[in-house]
């Protein structure tokens, strides 16, 4: 497990979708983007870089659970994923993890 995978545990929610986080941070992880253009392919994570800190809840709704609530969209959802994603690069330079110019 990499450090910025190790740094998610008992870190609050990043992604905190509305009516869905629960903001338990005992089953917060990293969450990987989904995008190709951060790397990811089949069977194969995005860069540890292109992530955020999620719980349980958000994750699973992240990772394709969207699409049985009325009213979400995959760029709703995107476009939350890369606030949080900002939201946690800061604390990753924080805790000395990221280098300041990868996460701008």
């Amino acid at each position: 497990m990499t450090p910025i995978r190790k740094s998610a545990r008992n870190e609050d929610c990043t992604l905190r979708f509305p009516l869905i986080c629960r903001n338990r941070t005992e089953t917060t992880v990293w969450c990987h983007s989904n995008s190709s253009a951060d790397g990811k392919g089949t069977g194969k994570k995005a860069r540890d870089e292109e992530g955020c800190y999620g719980c349980f809840e958000c994750h699973g709704f992240y990772d394709g659970g969207w699409v049985q609530y009325a009213g979400w969209t995959r760029e709703m959802v995107d476009r939350e994923f890369d606030r949080a994603r900002k939201e946690s690069r800061e604390k990753l330079v924080n805790k000395g993890l990221l280098n300041k110019e990868v996460a701008a």
